[in-house]
């Protein structure tokens, strides 16, 4: 028989189920990992605030993306860190602190998807009407971008855990690395029929809009590049849109493998390791991918390179 205890503000989250052998290299590995994120993401905000040169439209939205991959994994990886030292029994947190961790992860999910959609807009303006991209790209434009994929975040997330939240608890035990939506509305005995179906709700909007911008954007590129005779041009739409597909292809497999493991129970160590590479993979690719392939960035960091060679010397 299952015990209940209603409405405890102290949780016990199960962690990932690491074997004592394990425990030191897995944990080294995932140190490793987060301090490469955080010096990437860091590194690459850093530089686009530092280098004028690269306020243009297309890296101050690109920004966004190292912000929300430091947002989403100094949220979720510090905890699963300390965890993996704890012995089951110890690793408690409280309800206030899981609710603020879900907040985030959800939040640092849904930005992944609205951003990239407002980086295939640019995109879209830049190769599809390079004349007018000045014209359109302004700085308002940008701002209201930049106000669309947060504010429309801050709102689905919002009513997300707002609907959660409102549910009494009779269940203490979480079983996930780390508190999202799914795992706190399953403490309760109460229905949850109204969170299914918004959860379903924002599921499908939140990928309707992130597909359907994605192809829209990408067959009106694709359109332009098999009627244009420029190789400079669809060498460049190549390159940009390559990198971008791959980004979203990753964060959308990772993450949808997330939400359907969840209604399978028996396969929750698979979903653990799911919810940990979507936060990783995009977190640790991102700056390679869109760094090392700008050339402005480059431009940037040999300058910087060099300077500090002819100091030294």
């Amino acid at each position: 028989m299952e015990n209940y205890t209603f409405n405890s503000y102290m949780l016990q989250i199960e962690g990932l189920n690491v074997e004592e052998a394990s425990r030191y290299p897995v944990f080294f590995v995932l140190v490793s990992v987060y301090l490469f994120i955080m010096m990437a993401n860091i590194g690459i905000v850093a530089l686009i605030i530092l280098d004028k040169s690269l306020h243009q439209p297309m890296y101050l939205l690109f920004c966004h993306l190292p912000f929300n991959d430091i947002l989403g994994n100094s949220v979720m990886l510090p905890r699963v860190l300390m965890d993996i030292l704890q012995p089951p029994a110890e690793r408690l947190i409280g309800y206030y602190e899981c609710v603020v961790q879900a907040f985030c992860s959800h939040m640092f999910g849904t930005t992944s998807h609205t951003v990239l959609m407002i980086m295939a807009f640019d995109r879209y303006v830049a190769i599809c009407n390079p004349l007018r991209y000045s014209v359109i790209m302004t700085n308002r434009m940008v701002m209201k971008l930049t106000v669309s994929a947060w504010g429309s975040a801050l709102v689905l997330v919002g009513i997300l855990l707002g609907l959660t939240i409102r549910l009494s608890r009779c269940r203490t035990f979480i079983a996930n690395t780390y508190c999202d939506n799914a795992s706190l509305f399953k403490l309760s005995c109460e229905s949850v029929v109204i969170n299914n179906i918004y959860g379903l709700t924002f599921t499908v909007v939140l990928l309707t809009s992130s597909i359907g911008s994605i192809i829209v954007t990408y067959t009106r590129i694709t359109m332009v590049c098999l009627t244009s005779n420029s190789k400079s041009l669809n060498s460049k739409a190549l390159k940009t849109c390559s990198t971008h597909l791959f980004v979203y292809m990753i964060m959308f497999v990772f993450g949808k493998m997330n939400i359907v493991l969840h209604r399978f129970p028996e396969y929750s160590e698979y979903r653990k390791v799911c919810v940990i590479l979507f936060h990783v993979i995009p977190g640790s690719l991102n700056p390679i991918i869109y760094g090392v392939q700008s050339k402005e960035m480059k431009r940037f960091l040999s300058k910087l390179f060099l300077s500090r060679k002819v100091l030294s010397s």
